[in-house]
Parts: C-alpha cells; structure tokens; sequence
C-alpha cells in the first residue's frame, strides 16, 4: 500500500508560482511512476506531468510544459509541482498519483493505482 498526501494549493494571481508537494509513504518502489493530474470544475481529470520514482525522464502535458517541472526528493520521499506563470485556466484540484502505467500509457489516469485526496489551486485574473 502506498499512502500519497498533496499540499501547498492556495490562491494566487496570474503570473504566479505555487510549489505542490506529495508526501508519500508505505511501500514505494523503484518502479513506480509519480503522476500529477488536475480536475476543473465539469471537466474530465486530465495528466499533467510524471517522473519515475527512481528518476529519469519527465513528461508534461503541451497545455503547461515550460512552466510546470515535476520533480523528486528519494530521500524525503516527497514528490513536487513547482508551477510558474500560472494562468487562471490552471484552476483545479491536484492529485498526486502512483502506479506502473504499461508501455506508453503514463497519461492514462487508469495506470495509476493509489491516489493522493488532492489540493486545490485556485489562480485569479
């Protein structure tokens, strides 16, 4: 089992930055995949960013790559969403996810088999 806890949400200005953070515990292997995906009010969860757990190549969604960067602390087992220029089509809740997506499916929120109970970010105009 593995136990995923997201914070650092708020509300922020466009042109901001927030950093998310994902606090991870229990089993937690090498093979893992750490997803972020976000859910706006009527619309479908959708992938935003993964790592491998072990660390490696990172993979965005085109609608935030140059501003968002995903990245992980092993030794605090802690994984981050640092989001720069935030706009306010960035509104959502954040969800941290964990699994080992097969082949190339890392997008697909269906590979993922633990999730975080998500924070929200809020980005005003």
């Amino acid at each position: 089992q593995v136990q995923l806890v997201e914070s650092g949400g708020g509300l922020v200005q466009a042109g901001g930055s927030l950093r998310l953070s994902c606090a991870a515990s229990g089993r937690i292997f090498n093979s893992y995949t750490m997803g972020w995906f976000r859910q706006a009010p009527g619309k479908e969860r959708e992938f935003i960013a993964c790592s491998p757990w072990s660390g490696g190549a990172t993979f965005y969604a085109d609608s935030v790559k140059g501003r968002f960067t995903v990245s992980i602390d092993n030794a605090k087992n802690t994984v981050y969403l640092q989001m720069n220029s935030l706009k306010p089509e960035d509104t959502a809740v954040y969800y941290c996810a964990a699994g080992v997506p097969t082949f190339w499916r890392f997008r697909q929120e269906s590979q993922y088999n633990y999730w975080g109970q998500g924070t929200q970010v809020t980005v005003s105009s």
